[in-house]
C-alpha cells in the first residue's frame, strides 16, 4: 500500500493553521468569506492529519512502556490491548487520509449540465429518456438541488427526443460525472400486441457547468442567429423571432435555446456553449494524461453502453463495475445512491492503485 505524503501533509496543516490565524485577527467581510471557503475545504483532512498524529503519539508511548521489563503483568496486558486499539485506529485514519488526499478533479464542485437524447428505438426511447430524466429529477429533489428545463424536444407519444438541464447544488457533478454514456432498457412497450420485450436506448451526457473565467469566448468566434420559436404542429408561439441559435465557429457546436424570452434564450445558449467547451477541454487534457485515460470509469466516451435498465426482472445491471441491483423500480424513483457510490468507490480505488504504482 503506498506510503501517506507525509511532506503534503506538513503543507496541509500549516495551512489550515495559518487560516485559523487569519480568521481570528477580524479580516474584512471579503477576506472572511475566502478564507471560510478555504476552511471549510481542508477541515475534514486537517482533523483527519491531527489525530492521525496524535494516535502514532499514544502508540510511542505505548511502545516505549511496553520495552520496559520493570512493568507489572497486569499493566503490560492493558498495555497491550490499548496498543491493539491504537493500531487499529491509525489504520482507519490512514486509509481516510488516502482518500481525502487524493488529486481532486477541480470540477467536482460545479453544478452540471444534463443532455438526455434517445437513441435507437423510436416512440419507446424516447419515453425511456422520459423516464430517465425524470429519475434524475427525483435523485435531486432528494439531495436538494435545483433542477431547471433548458430546453426540450417532446416525442411524438410522449417522453422527449432530447431534453437538456441544469442541475444546481452541493457537489452535483462529483455525484452524476460517472451518468455520461448509453443506458439501455429492455421491457415491452405499451403499444406492444405480442408482448415481446424490446430493446432501446438514450444518451446522457453529463458536463461540469463552466463560469466564463473556465472559458474564453471570443465574440468574433460564435455567431448568434434569431429564429421564430414555433410549438407543436409548427404552429408559432409568438409573433417575435425569440428562438437563439449559436454556433461556436472554431468547433462547429451548435446550441438551440427556444423558450418565450430571446434574452434567457441567448443566456441559455451561452451557459451550454461554455460546458460543451469546457467539457472538451477537460477531455482532451485527460487524453494527454495517459494515466488518466486508464483511471476513467466511463466518463468519458458518450459511446459507450454502461448500465441496463432490465424491466421484465425488475434489475439494473451497471457493466463498468459488474453491479446488479434487484430493486429497479426504486433506482427509476430516483434511489440512485448505492450505484453512485459504488461507482466512486471504484474511481477511488482505482486512483490509489495508480498512486501506489507510482509510490
Amino acid at each position: 500500500m503506498a506510503e501517506l505524503p507525509r511532506e503534503r501533509m506538513d503543507q496541509v496543516l500549516k495551512r489550515f493553521e495559518l487560516i485559523e490565524t487569519q480568521m481570528a485577527a477580524g479580516p474584512s467581510p471579503d477576506a472572511y468569506v475566502k478564507l471560510a471557503s478555504e476552511y471549510a475545504e481542508l477541515q475534514e483532512v486537517a482533523g483527519n492529519i491531527r489525530a492521525l498524529r496524535k494516535a502514532e503519539g499514544e502508540l510511542q508511548d505505548l511502545d516505549a512502556m511496553l520495552a520496559d521489563r520493570n512493568i507489572d503483568r497486569e499493566m503490560r496486558e492493558l498495555a497491550e490491548a490499548d496498543r491493539e486499539e491504537v493500531e487499529s485506529r491509525i489504520k482507519d485514519l490512514q486509509q481516510r487520509l488516502r482518500l481525502l488526499l487524493l488529486p481532486k478533479d477541480e470540477a467536482d464542485e460545479k453544478n452540471a449540465i444534463l443532455e438526455i437524447r434517445a437513441g435507437t428505438g423510436g416512440d419507446e426511447a424516447a419515453l425511456f429518456a422520459g423516464d430517465l430524466f425524470r429519475m434524475y429529477e427525483r435523485y435531486a429533489n432528494a439531495r436538494g438541488w435545483k433542477v431547471e428545463v433548458v430546453s426540450a424536444s417532446e416525442g411524438e407519444a410522449g417522453g422527449y427526443k432530447e431534453i437538456i438541464a441544469s442541475v444546481s447544488g452541493r457537489g452535483v457533478f462529483s455525484r452524476l460525472k460517472f451518468e455520461s454514456g448509453v443506458h439501455r432498457v429492455q421491457r415491452v412497450p405499451a403499444t406492444e400486441a405480442q408482448g415481446r420485450i424490446h430493446t432501446s436506448a438514450a444518451t446522457v451526457a453529463v458536463l461540469p457547468e463552466a463560469e466564463e473565467i473556465d472559458v474564453d469566448i471570443r465574440a468574433e468566434d460564435i455567431r448568434i442567429d434569431t429564429m421564430r420559436a414555433s410549438g407543436a404542429g409548427g404552429q408559432h408561439v409568438n409573433t417575435t423571432d425569440s428562438a437563439v441559435r449559436i454556433t461556436h465557429l472554431p468547433t462547429g457546436i451548435m446550441v438551440v435555446s427556444a423558450e418565450k424570452s430571446q434574452h434567457q434564450n441567448r443566456a441559455r445558449a451561452m451557459q451550454i456553449l461554455r460546458a460543451r467547451l469546457f467539457d472538451m477541454e477537460r477531455s482532451r487534457a485527460a487524453e494527454e494524461r495517459s494515466e488518466a485515460r486508464r483511471l476513467q470509469v466511463g466518463t468519458g466516451d458518450r459511446s459507450e453502453r454502461i448500465r441496463t435498465y432490465n424491466f421484465p426482472q425488475g434489475r439494473v445491471t451497471d457493466h463498468r463495475i459488474n453491479l446488479t441491483l434487484y430493486k429497479l423500480d426504486r433506482v427509476m424513483e430516483g434511489e440512485l445512491d448505492e450505484v453512485i457510490d459504488a461507482l466512486i468507490a471504484d474511481h477511488q480505488s482505482r486512483l490509489l492503485a495508480a498512486e501506489g504504482a507510482e509510490g
